[in-house]
């Protein structure tokens, strides 16, 4: 039987660099909002051991896939701790709707629904924390979709403290290409010295991202993207980018003007969610087994 399990896209409300250590990775002050809006995760269960990858990405080999990184990640965790029942496999899938390298989160959040989904169809009985370690070795981003409670995030992303931010709706824009994260990172112009602040103080202040600048300094489809949604209502590129999301108090406010939108724009309105839509299908599943 298979079974379908939300992956949603997340919002860095904020995002400021504090500071870049020796190995070069940067400290970050991050405010994580999920969005009632993501990929779907396909899982159906195998009695042979066999992880199996059942939509494949053009050019990038299966093994290096997050999603079976994250399914042999847990299957092996559960092999050393002894509660993996014998010949536990998985046929994995995922209906995409996230844009790769648009700053929304859609590898993290596969893997983390992958690690969390699993965690319950198999039964293996790991806690949230412990899933969130092993997320962790897969990238910074995933402990926060595993938790899957808004998040103030500080380190490089991985010390988290639950918020509950205002959940508005968002118009969330892709201008049609991919930024990698390094492209932003190693540039010498990136704002590197924001003061360290209390979540509490940023809060009350308006909230900006370190990595804009840059953005749209060097791609010019991003600079023209947040040039025009800042005609409607406060603006803001998401983590490194390339999306932008423009904030509305309501749905309504939010597609009257996507319904404006040039032809170029490629958009969708989302709601803000301080509790991931993975967790409260996992909720849903723990009631009905």
């Amino acid at each position: 039987m298979v079974t379908l399990w939300p992956s949603p896209a997340k919002l860095n409300l904020f995002l400021y660099i504090t500071g870049r250590r020796p190995d070069g990775y940067h400290h970050l002050q991050t405010l994580f909002q999920f969005l009632d809006y993501g990929d779907t995760i396909a899982i159906t269960l195998r009695d042979d051991g066999k992880l199996r990858l059942i939509t494949p990405v053009p050019g990038v080999a299966d093994d290096d896939n997050l999603i079976v990184r994250a399914a042999r990640l847990l299957r092996d965790a559960a092999r050393q701790a002894g509660t993996l029942a014998d010949g536990a496999g998985a046929d994995l899938g995922v209906d995409k709707k996230l844009p790769m390298g648009g700053g929304l989160g859609g590898g993290s959040s596969n893997a983390a629904t992958v690690l969390v989904a699993l965690n319950h169809l198999w039964r293996t009985g790991f806690s949230l924390d412990e899933l969130a370690a092993l997320g962790l070795r897969l990238g910074a981003d995933v402990p926060v979709f595993v938790h899957g409670h808004a998040a103030f995030a500080e380190g490089v992303g991985e010390r988290l403290t639950p918020v509950s931010p205002p959940e508005k709706w968002y118009l969330v824009a892709h201008p049609g290409i991919s930024i990698p994260t390094p492209v932003i990172f190693k540039d010498p112009d990136l704002p590197r010295n924001s003061p360290v602040r209390s979540i509490e103080t940023l809060l009350k202040c308006e909230f900006n991202n370190d990595c804009e600048v840059i953005a749209r300094k060097r791609f010019r489809e991003v600079d023209a993207l947040l040039s025009w949604l800042l005609e409607y209502a406060p603006s803001r590129l998401t983590g490194t980018g390339a999306c932008v999301f423009a904030e509305f108090d309501t749905e309504s406010a939010a597609r009257q003007v996507l319904e404006q939108a040039p032809e170029w724009l490629q958009g969708f309105v989302a709601c803000g969610v301080n509790i991931s839509p993975l967790h409260r299908a996992i909720s849903g599943a723990n009631e009905r087994w």
